[in-house]
């Protein structure tokens, strides 16, 4: 028994030497010191011996087994350690690589120029106003002069949801709204959606972006106006740009005047683009009517005001070059990449 045990030491200890994978170590570990393992069968031989002899047989199994279970816990350890070094290696970042940027996305054209010119008149002094896009009718039309048989509704044919509820037809609504809670001075600007019953075409769209201003103190005139609007379209398209007054007429101011910017293609030679102008329409502006200033509570005889509307997608389109506004609205990402 003793030249067995002697034996199964030596037979294991060559054997965990050449195990290289934990797996093999466990199955290894199963044959010498499992319940049916060659350790175990050589210990149920004990009764065999006589009983001077079994102390010392006794002692001997003890140590086997103890030098098995060291031999197989080391080399556990050390396979652990490699497969722990190897898959280490395997992973190691180089940190001197350049990293994946992340795709992230970024504004809309007609934001981003939203964005320049809310700035442009923060700087001025003007501050936001917001109004609701689901209107009275009497905030979008007759608080502005728009009676319900005034012609002039004809052009701005909406959206109505009851007799006296519709979608609104412009920002300025949200210019009656501020003049009925705040009094002057008041200078304001009301970025936001609009609808029309508009067919869509290059042109047209039944919703559409306006940036609507108001300013109300004493003494204002179409100087002041002028001189607002000049400033706005030199910061959007350069020292250089120009602009014309052309009499106009609209309900709610008086007088009124188409706004005009210089052709940026042809800087006002007059080219294609234009039409041979040397101009392009774009906004239409005037002295607040009195009429809309008494029925917001405000006196004409001390105050006046100007007020001005211009179409956001306009703007865009003639910063871009874009001549399709539907464009604007088609979520294409190969046209919106242009902006990022």
């Amino acid at each position: 028994m003793k030249e067995q045990l002697k034996s199964i030491e030596e037979r294991a200890r060559e054997a965990v030497s050449a195990v290289t994978d934990l797996k093999a170590l466990d199955e290894l570990r199963v044959k010498l010191l499992g319940k049916k393992g060659e350790l175990t069968a050589i210990l149920k031989q004990m009764g065999k011996l006589s009983a001077e002899e079994r102390p010392a047989m006794g002692q001997l199994a003890n140590q086997v087994r103890s030098q098995l279970e060291t031999m197989i816990s080391d080399k556990t350890k050390a396979l652990q350690e490699a497969a722990q070094n190897a898959r280490l290696a395997a992973e190691t970042i180089d940190i001197t690589m350049p990293a994946k940027k992340p795709e992230t996305g970024h504004l809309h054209p007609l934001k981003i120029v939203e964005n320049e010119i809310r700035e442009i008149f923060l700087g001025m002094g003007f501050s936001i106003a917001d109004g609701p896009e689901v209107e009275y009718d009497y905030y979008n039309f007759e608080a502005l002069n728009l009676p319900p048989d005034h012609p002039a509704r004809d052009t701005q044919d909406t959206f109505y949801i009851t007799d006296n509820i519709l979608l609104r037809t412009q920002t300025s609504s949200v210019q009656v709204h501020v003049m009925e809670t705040q009094k002057p001075p008041i200078r304001v600007i009301s970025p936001g959606r609009v609808y029309r019953s508009d067919a869509v075409d290059a042109t047209h769209s039944p919703l559409f972006h306006q940036v609507e201003g108001l300013v109300i103190d004493k003494g204002i005139t179409m100087a002041d106006l002028k001189g607002t609007l000049e400033l706005l379209m030199q910061r959007l398209y350069g020292d250089d740009c120009k602009i014309r007054l052309r009499p106009h007429h609209f309900p709610f101011t008086e007088p009124s005047a188409e706004v005009d910017v210089m052709c940026f293609n042809c800087h006002g030679a007059g080219c294609r683009m234009c039409k041979n102008e040397g101009y392009i329409e774009l906004l239409g502006a005037g002295m607040v009517h009195p009429w809309v200033l008494e029925n917001s509570g405000i006196d004409s005889s001390v105050y006046s005001g100007f007020a001005f509307g211009l179409g956001l997608e306009r703007i865009v389109m003639r910063r871009y070059q874009i001549s399709d506004m539907r464009l604007l609205f088609e979520n294409d990402v190969r046209f919106l990449e242009q902006f990022r």
